[in-house]
């Protein structure tokens, strides 16, 4: 389907790459809700796919979880973003975050405007301004509604993300008004030849040439889905996107109810695993796993 956005193929690297580089990563809680636990691991039996939807489960039994973004600084790059998480205007109307289909299933949206990206960044002594690049691990709602807040970055997506969103609609987790807009997209090709395997994972994108922050494609929860390897100054540290919802999903191999494409989420979590044998010292983080937020946000969110 046409979109306003016109996206042109990304070039890599892009410019600021500094050889031995590390980054400083900024977690951001941008919301929480609740949210019903056969949704985030696949309950067993017939009413599963009720029961991932809340049906017949008391809600004191919903598990509350983080809808989060990251801003990570590199020394010659600048700022850079993960995701947007939501646009301050959920803070007011939080129907504005997952839309109409989205509320029905997650409940007690709970944002205040503070907790807006460009808000938080502000606290931290950053700039929003200066975002440079935007790297979205996916489409979603909860990832994308803050888009619009970053007119005058440069956005990565993969290329079969971007056609997914842009094929897709609110059944499928997109609302096509929180990234269809004129701004600068720029589509990753998993299939170039700057496509090289790292540490587990076989197709992977260096951003910046210095092997600082790398995209890896990890498909499944949607078709283009992507995960971000982030090389800190004291370990890696994996964003795992919701390739990976919790710290059971990968301990477990604990599947989420819902899928893309349950034969590539399984191949991709197998690759997160191997990311983690090979670096038994790296750090993964789950997309939204609330106790697993809090210790990286008493290691790494301090503002300052």
């Amino acid at each position: 389907m046409a979109t306003a956005a016109e996206p042109r193929p990304a070039q890599l690297p892009l410019p600021g790459g500094t050889e031995g580089a590390t980054v400083r990563l900024h977690p951001l809680l941008c919301a929480r809700m609740a949210c019903p636990p056969g949704l985030l691991h696949r309950a067993e039996g017939r009413l599963a796919g009720l029961r991932a939807l809340g049906v017949g489960v008391a809600r004191e039994e919903w598990p509350e979880i983080p809808v989060v973004a990251f801003a990570v600084e590199h020394p010659g790059a600048g700022l850079l973003l993960v995701d947007t998480g939501f646009h301050a205007a959920v803070a007011v109307d939080p129907a504005q975050g997952m839309g109409r289909l989205g509320g029905l299933v997650f409940k007690d949206l709970r944002m205040d405007a503070g907790q807006a990206v460009p808000a938080q960044l502000r606290e931290r002594g950053l700039d929003p301004g200066a975002v440079r690049a935007v790297l979205m691990t996916h489409l979603h709602a909860d990832h994308a509604s803050g888009i619009s807040q970053f007119p005058d970055a440069t956005f990565l997506v993969s290329s079969a993300e971007w056609e997914a969103a842009a094929d897709g609609g609110q059944t499928d987790g997109y609302l096509r008004r929180q990234f269809d807009h004129a701004f600068d997209y720029r589509l990753l090709d998993f299939d170039s030849a700057a496509t090289s395997s790292y540490a587990g994972f076989g197709r992977t994108l260096d951003v910046f040439g210095d092997g600082s922050v790398r995209v890896a494609l990890t498909p499944g929860h949607t078709a283009g889905h992507c995960s971000i390897v982030l090389r800190l100054p004291d370990r890696e540290a994996l964003i795992c996107g919701d390739a990976a919802y919790t710290e059971r999903t990968i301990a477990e191999t604990a599947l989420p109810q819902r899928m893309a494409d349950e034969h590539r989420f399984r191949r991709s979590l197998r690759e997160i695993q191997r990311f983690l044998e090979q670096r038994p010292g790296a750090l993964a983080i789950p997309g939204h796993d609330m106790a697993a937020f809090r210790r990286l946000d008493a290691a790494y969110g301090r503002p300052g």
